[in-house]
């Protein structure tokens, strides 16, 4: 034992050989240690709503719809997403949230959250009406009901089928499940037709002003008129229902749960809104070590090789490069003046 003491002491290269194979064995057994960190999960609720269908928004200089504009959203917001955030993707209509599937890390299942954004369609719709406020209540059951909390982003442009009043507005006051979730307002503000289309995408009209007033005589929503609107078309320009992202009734709902708006127009302001919202929960975890002894054995081959005084050893090299260079130079000199002499 004592004659490997005095070896290693004295034979720099072999100890850290050594050590650099103790840390590639150390490495191969993938060491963690515990670590609490921030986990930030979210559920992006998407409005799938046939307002949605509205081609309002601007993308790339060209009008596109509502819908396409939230599905170019989420691409990029998924896409900037640091490995270990996890996602949700929901769809929200009539009254109600659903959420395709509990949130999953977004590296991991990238192409997965990806084509389910590329499916969002109108068509998967349960229900002709659409209740933001209603969905408040149905939201926050369904985040209960995760294994783990997740924060919400809700994409919508806010509009409210059948419009609201004194009676169908549902009383918020002390809702407690809406704490810091985000509202993010997707269309224009000017009034535009909303589309009527068929099972094949096709538009066949306009929807009328009547299918966005309450059914008469009924006040409060009930299971009968939950899903139901009238179906007539309009029958000219000027019947045609206008619908626009209702900025102020998305700002009203957000103060009343405790969440914020932002306008989806801007990418980089919803990534700013986001980063905000505080992570979902803060967990334990395990933190892997074995790139840390890896990166260590590289570093201790390496010096094994090296100089043991580099920087003393590179000034003695220094030196005599000087040294030759000036030998050679005066022996060219010296050569000249004797070439001169004997001639």
């Amino acid at each position: 034992m004592k004659n490997l003491v005095n070896t290693l002491r004295h034979r720099r290269d072999i100890t850290l050989l050594t050590l650099a194979l103790l840390f590639l064995i150390i490495a191969m057994f993938k060491p963690t240690v515990p670590v609490k960190r921030d986990v930030y999960s979210y559920l992006m609720v998407t409005d799938i709503s046939q307002s949605m269908n509205v081609k309002d928004a601007t993308l790339n200089g060209k009008l596109v719809s509502r819908m396409e504009y939230q599905q170019y959203l989420l691409h990029r917001i998924i896409g900037e997403m640091p490995c270990g955030t996890q996602v949700s993707i929901g769809l929200f209509a009539g009254v109600s949230v659903a959420a395709l599937y509990t949130p999953i890390e977004v590296c991991e299942n990238f192409a997965a959250i990806d084509d389910t954004i590329n499916h969002l369609d109108w068509r998967t719709g349960w229900s002709g009406n659409s209740r933001m406020r209603e969905s408040m209540v149905t939201l926050a059951k369904l985040i209960r009901s995760f294994p783990e909390t997740a924060q919400v982003v809700y994409f919508t442009d806010g509009e409210e089928t059948p419009k609201l009043h004194v009676f169908n507005t549902r009383d918020l006051t002390g809702f407690q499940g809406g704490k810091d979730w985000l509202f993010v307002g997707i269309g224009s503000d000017k009034g535009t037709p909303i589309p009527k289309m068929d099972e094949h995408n096709q538009v066949i009209g306009y929807w009328a002003n009547e299918s966005f007033a309450m059914q008469p005589g009924v006040a409060q929503i009930s299971q009968d008129n939950i899903g139901t609107r009238e179906e007539s078309v309009a029958v000219d320009t000027n019947d045609r229902y206008l619908s626009k992202l209702d900025e102020k009734y998305l700002i009203s709902l957000a103060k009343d749960i405790n969440g914020s708006y932002v306008n989806g127009e801007n990418l980089q302001n919803v990534l700013a809104a986001m980063e905000k919202q505080p992570p979902a929960r803060r967990s334990k975890s395990n933190f892997e070590l074995k790139w840390i002894f890896a990166t260590l054995a590289g570093l201790s081959f390496l010096a094994a090789y090296l100089p043991k005084h580099p920087i003393k050893e590179s000034k003695e090299i220094f030196k005599q490069l000087i040294v030759r260079r000036n030998f050679k130079r005066k022996l060219a000199e010296a050569a000249k003046s004797a070439a001169l002499k004997s001639s």
